[in-house]
Order: structure tokens, then sequence, then C-alpha cells
């Protein structure tokens, strides 16, 4: 049996690991990498690995760093099926169409701009119909129903609480008579999160790949996000202000939807509009309301008690079309939008910021993790020059993060999810989709509770077992 680290190794982005065993491949993940728009184009391009070969591809959740490279390897070869949960399934292809339509939009707008450099055009890196290629290849397992794709191989989804369908994902596998438990997390949720349930961990297993994407840090208690959220809307509202919330379409806009909506309720928050700006938003916020059986408990005997739609209320409105979306830069009134993409290199966030970056009575509130390299995270860092579309813009609104809003574990919830497995179970555990300091960081502590082997894999670097 052999593990090669294909991407997500050593950054946040890009998530792809290979598993060779019994003759056949396995893929866990097939992310997009996110970043500079010439490096991620070399990088989502090229395959390190023919896609003929692989033979299933296993997805922990519909994110688009682990999900959106899958047009490009089905049009290089891959005819496998697509393993993952039934919202995951719905929700990935979904993903998938929209990042298509983005690309040929983005791509359209930039075109513009280099054709009046002198600049030769850029292709999008997939469209609509490389997506509806891979649509038939989808199979929706349950979760916690051990399947078995492939001859001594059986896999189980559990619970990841980080988005709706996240799994962590357990492999069984019988190679020649050894037996091998193989556990990835996906993205590791946390236990109090206010819509889905709480993670029920991957454990006993003697191979542990886990993402460290907070492995340096602590999150904030949820009450203190709650208090910091209504503070900025109050200041907002004092100072006839424009928030811009760059957020994920999938899980994040419905976390924040859901807890201005908790604070308007209470009366916390002034009585000023909000917009959701993003059609894919939208359509996620439909398929949430489809799984209310995903729902934390306290969401759904407490909150939809009271409420038909958590994710919906009276000053809040979904805007669609695209000229909704630009009368937006007319207001003069205070007000919210949230729009993705949340790292801000794609969608209509962009044109957002481009209009209101330098206004200094605008807000960019960051409620989520920022690869290096991508717009949020250079704008979260306090870069005062930042580029949009090719044009140079100088930063004047007030830059702000939130880290509490995350739907990743922390530190600590790193820590106990792999203390589930005891150091005499656990023989090897890979440190994946986090910065080198995040990962560094959890070695010695790992250490320190009598874990060994422990690995930080590069890019392409691969392990016999």
């Amino acid at each position: 049996m052999k593990i090669q680290f294909m991407g997500g190794a050593q950054t946040v982005t890009g998530s792809m690991h290979l598993i060779h065993v019994n003759g056949f491949q396995i893929l866990l993940e097939c992310g997009m990498f996110q970043g500079p728009r010439e490096m991620s184009r070399e990088i989502n391009q090229n395959f390190e690995f023919d896609p003929a070969d692989v033979d299933i591809l296993v997805l922990s959740h519909a994110h688009l760093d682990h999900s959106g490279n899958i047009p490009n390897l089905v049009k290089k070869g891959f005819k496998g099926r697509i393993y993952a949960t039934d919202a995951t399934a719905e929700l990935t292809q979904l993903m998938l169409k929209d990042s298509a339509f983005l690309q040929e939009m983005d791509v359209r707008w930039v075109n513009k701009i280099r054709e009046k450099s002198g600049k030769p055009r850029v292709e999008p890196l997939y469209d609509k119909k490389d997506v509806a290629a891979c649509e038939h290849l989808f199979s929706p397992v349950p979760y916690d129903e051990a399947f078995e794709p492939l001859d001594g191989v059986q896999i189980t989804f559990r619970e990841a609480g980080h988005i709706l369908g996240s799994a962590g994902i357990l492999l069984e596998i019988n190679e020649n008579g050894r037996q091998f438990r193989i556990g990835f997390t996906g993205d590791i949720g946390r236990a109090d999160s206010a819509v889905l349930r709480d993670p029920n961990p991957v454990r006993d297993v003697d191979i542990l790949i886990t993402e460290t994407t907070y492995g340096n840090r602590k999150h904030d208690p949820q009450l203190d996000i709650e208090q910091q959220l209504c503070d900025m809307l109050n200041e907002a509202g004092h100072k006839g202000s424009k928030i811009l919330i760059p957020a994920f379409a999938l899980g994040r806009t419905q976390q924040v939807v859901y807890y201005l909506h908790e604070l308007f309720d209470q009366d916390r928050i002034p009585d000023i509009p909000i917009y959701v700006d993003s059609p894919l938003a939208r359509k996620t916020t439909e398929i949430y309301r489809k799984y209310e059986n995903y729902f934390d408990l306290k969401t759904t005997r407490t909150f939809l008690k009271d409420h038909e739609d958590p994710f919906g209320f009276n000053r809040l409105t979904y805007v669609e079309d695209a000229e909704e979306s630009k009368a937006l830069n007319n207001l003069v009134v205070p007000h919210v939008i949230i729009s993705a993409s949340g790292m801000c290199e794609g969608g209509r966030i962009l044109h957002h910021l481009r209009n209101n970056i330098e206004n200094p009575k605008c807000f960019i509130l960051f409620v989520g993790y920022a690869a290096k390299h991508t717009l949020a995270r250079r704008l979260m860092d306090g870069d005062k020059k930042v580029k949009i579309y090719g044009e140079e813009f100088t930063v004047k609104a007030k830059v702000i993060r939130l880290d509490g809003f995350s739907a990743h574990g922390d530190r600590k919830d790193i820590l106990n999810y792999v203390k589930l497995t005891p150091p005499t179970k656990l023989k090897h555990i890979f440190l994946v989709h986090g910065e080198m300091e995040s990962a560094e960081s959890l070695v010695d502590a790992f250490r320190s509770q009598g874990y060994e082997n422990i690995h930080i894999p590069e890019r392409g670097q691969s392990y016999d077992f």
C-alpha cells in the first residue's frame, strides 16, 4: 500500500491524496488550487498522475478546494465513480456549475483588460459542458453505512460538522491478509456549531490524515463573535457605513445569516438592509433547507419551532440578477452585503470591492480562512495596494477579521480528534491542509502525547506501507 500527497500539502488549498492498494488507485478529494492566476492554472491543469488510472474518487465535502478540479480530472480520462454523502453530491454539482460560470464571466472581464494592454487572451479552466460530463459519475452514500466499492476496500462516511454533508472518511483495507484502518478527517467541524450536528470523528485507526488549518490558533468563544458582529453593525448604522462580508456561498453564508437572524430577533442590531449577493448562496441555502435532518437539535427544536426559515427574515434580501447587484453600489444608507467568494478570487464580491475598497467609510469583514497569495489574504495581511481585475487600488476601507466564525476546528479540536485513537494503535499521522507554521506547531504537541511517525508531506511525496 502507498499514499501519495498530490495537493493540500503544506497549503490549505487544492486537496488531493492518492492511495494505491490491491492494484487499485483511490483518490481522496480533487480540489482546485486557489491562488495567483498563472500559478493556479498551471497546478490545476497538470496532474502528477494519470487520471485514467484512478478507479474511484471519494469526497469529504463540496468546497471547491476539495472538489473544484473534478471536471479536469474527467476531461483527462477519469471514468470511475465519485462517492460522497447525498448532500455533498448535490452541493458539489451545484458548486461546479457555478465555478464554470464564474470562470467564464471572470475570463471575459480579464480579457477586456488584457486586450487593452496587448496581452493574449486566456481561457477558463473548464466550462459548463465539462461539468455536465461529470454528473452521471456521482454515487451518493448515507452516513455510517459501510460500502465496498473495490475488492478489499470498505469505506464509511462519518459526520464532520464542517458544512452540510461534510464527512470524515474511514477506509478499512485488506491487502494480502494485512488489515489497515485509514482515517481521513476531511475538514474538522466545531462542536458548538449553531446550525449543523456535532462531528462524529473517525477513530481507532492505524493511519490518520488530518487537516491542520488552525493548528496554531484558538478560536474565540461563539458568544464573543456574536457580540463583535453586533458591535460592528451598530457602528455601521451609527456612521452610515457599508459592510462587505466576503463569505463562501456554501456554509459560511448560511452561518452568518443565521446569526444575523438571531441578533435581529433580539433587537441587538439596527434595522438596516442586509443583502446576500450571490446566486450560488441562494441555491445552496435552498439545499440546506432540504436537509433539516442534518441540523443541530438545538436549531431544529428551538429556532425552527419559532421560525419556518432560519435563513430568511424581513430585512434580508437574496439578490439574483446582475442588474440588482450593480444597483447596490448606489445605496447611500448603511447596509450589509454578503457575497462570494470568501477568498475574493472570483464572483460578485470582486465588483463590490472594486467599487468600495477606496471608501474609508466602508468595512470589509472577513469571517473565514484565506490561503496565501489570494486577494482576501493580502487584505487580511494589511496590504495597502491590491489589484482587482488587473487594476491597482489603494486600500482605504477598514479591514476586520473574525476567525471565530470559522467552520474549521482550532488547535484544541484537532488535538482532541487525534486523542480518540491512542498512540499504541495510531502508527502514522499525516498533517495536511495547513500552512507549515500550523502543521509544525502540532508536531511537538503530538509527540508529547506519545505519538510517533508524524509527517508533514510535501506535494508529490509518497509513503509506502
